[in-house]
């Protein structure tokens, strides 16, 4: 295990246990605290109420006595308000009471009290101050004797019970907390204890183990390390009994390691100085291959001159050649463009010689119905007899020029056919020297970028033998 390992041990295991004994410490102070706090607020705070409230009961009745004493009007009014204030406040201070936690002996209590209270005000109260308030002293004095005298002494009884419960309702919840406290002082002191025995262990063993690595102490193993890194090899370092993998002990083998590379570097030496007599001949012999060497690259230099020379030629003729093979194929492409617009132009003529054959359909269909209205008006004229007669004459006139538009109609027609297979023939020609044209132009833009390739090539060519030259 490393050491940083054993210390992070160490030190996690005393953080522990302050965190152990810090825990006992904070869970002993909230237990205290919640322990005061349920005395306080279920304790304290409702005996505090219960004896205002007897003190208020008590209140009432000497009250009563000493309208009883003082019968005035006045005394009597305000004792009967100071009566009923009491009565308000009572009732305010018993439903506070009833809404915080009650165990199931104080519920029975309360239950009591609630009733005694009840029958104590109906009973006794509330007709002594109808007796007061009519003046009927003779009647409240024996109500107070019959009634409140007695009544009282029951809720008396009860609201002391009530009271008497919270203060051992509170001693037990003391003694509990006091037991508490001292198991968790016991746990603390125990924790404490536990502890510091186990750190002390704890670092006894880790010192134990760390100076079983070392194999000394660290000054001493510190100052041999430094002997050793300045090259003193003479130390002599002392080992405990049966230590074999301590500091100490690799300090004295990395020692003796040390002396056997110095030894065999002292014995490299001597063999270094005789090869190096024999590499100052082999220098010497060097310098003359070199001498010889020189005159042959001087023969090459010349060669190389020549070389360039004529690689720089070939590279010229490749780039006039690419200037020329680019200049091709700016001529072709505008032809290619020239002969598709010639195309275009075909296909519009053979259009148009289309669309007057159309026509001329047209005109020889009229000429058809104007003979036929020509024979149908002779037909007429001849029923007419002499009167139709000069009507035949130009209905013979009119078919007569129906007939030649007809001819002239058809003549016309098969030179206009004739025209359009003709220009047919005309644009399939010039449809095949469009696609010949384009595959001039792609040959010639395929020669352009070989001789683009052959003039880059022929200027690398060109800067290596610079370079090499």
């Amino acid at each position: 295990m490393k050491i940083s390992t054993r210390l992070s041990l160490l030190i996690g295991l005393q953080a522990l246990l302050l965190i152990v004994i810090g825990g006992i410490g904070l869970f002993g102070i909230e237990a205290s605290n919640e322990a005061l706090k349920t005395v306080y607020e279920d304790r304290t705070v409702p005996a505090s109420e219960l004896g205002d409230i007897g003190a208020r009961l008590i209140t009432n009745q000497l009250l009563i006595s000493e309208s009883l004493r003082t019968p005035t009007p006045s005394t009597i009014a305000t004792n009967t308000a100071l009566i009923e204030s009491n009565r308000t406040e009572i009732t305010k201070i018993w439903d506070a009471y009833m809404l915080t936690y009650l165990t199931e002996e104080e519920t029975k209590l309360a239950k009591n009290f609630a009733e005694s209270r009840k029958r104590f005000v109906q009973e006794a109260i509330n007709p002594a101050l109808t007796a007061l308030r009519a003046s009927d002293i003779a009647s409240a004095q024996r109500l107070t004797e019959e009634k409140v005298h007695p009544l009282y002494a029951v809720v008396k009884k009860d609201i002391d019970a009530l009271v008497q419960l919270q203060l051992d309702v509170a001693k037990m919840e003391y003694d509990s907390a006091e037991k508490r406290r001292a198991r968790i002082l016991a746990g603390s002191v125990i924790a404490i204890v536990g502890g510091i025995v186990l750190a002390t262990l704890m670092g006894w063993w880790m010192t134990r183990t760390i100076s079983r690595q070392l194999g000394a102490e660290p000054g001493e193993a510190a100052q041999v390390a430094q002997r050793v890194g300045a090259g003193d090899l003479s130390t002599r370092i002392e080992l405990r009994a049966g230590d074999t993998s301590s500091l100490m002990a690799q300090l004295k083998l990395m020692q003796g390691s040390l002396t056997r590379v110095v030894s065999t570097v002292r014995q490299g030496s001597v063999s270094v100085s005789s090869a190096s007599a024999e590499i100052a001949q082999g220098n010497q012999d060097l310098s003359a291959r070199t001498e010889s060497q020189a005159s042959a690259l001087e023969e090459t230099a010349a060669s190389m001159e020549e070389l360039s020379s004529t690689v720089k030629q070939n590279a010229d003729n490749a780039r006039q050649a690419n200037q020329l093979a680019q200049s091709a194929s700016v001529v072709a492409v505008q032809g290619g463009a020239v002969v598709s617009q010639f195309v275009d132009t075909m296909k519009g003529i053979s259009d148009s010689s289309k669309k007057i054959a159309d026509i001329i359909n047209v005109i020889d269909g009229i000429a058809f119905q104007t003979n036929i209205l020509a024979l149908n008006a002779a037909v007429e004229a001849a029923r007419a007899g002499e009167q139709g007669r000069g009507f035949a004459v130009v209905a013979s006139e009119v078919r007569n020029l129906a007939g030649r538009s007809a001819d002239a109609a058809k003549e016309i027609k098969t030179l206009i056919t004739d025209s359009v297979g003709r220009v047919d023939q005309g644009t399939a020609l010039v449809d095949q020297a469009g696609q010949t044209m384009n595959e001039v132009v792609a040959s010639i833009k395929r020669v352009t970028d070989i001789m683009g390739e052959i003039s880059a090539a022929s200027s690398e060519q060109s800067a290596g033998v610079s370079q090499v030259g």
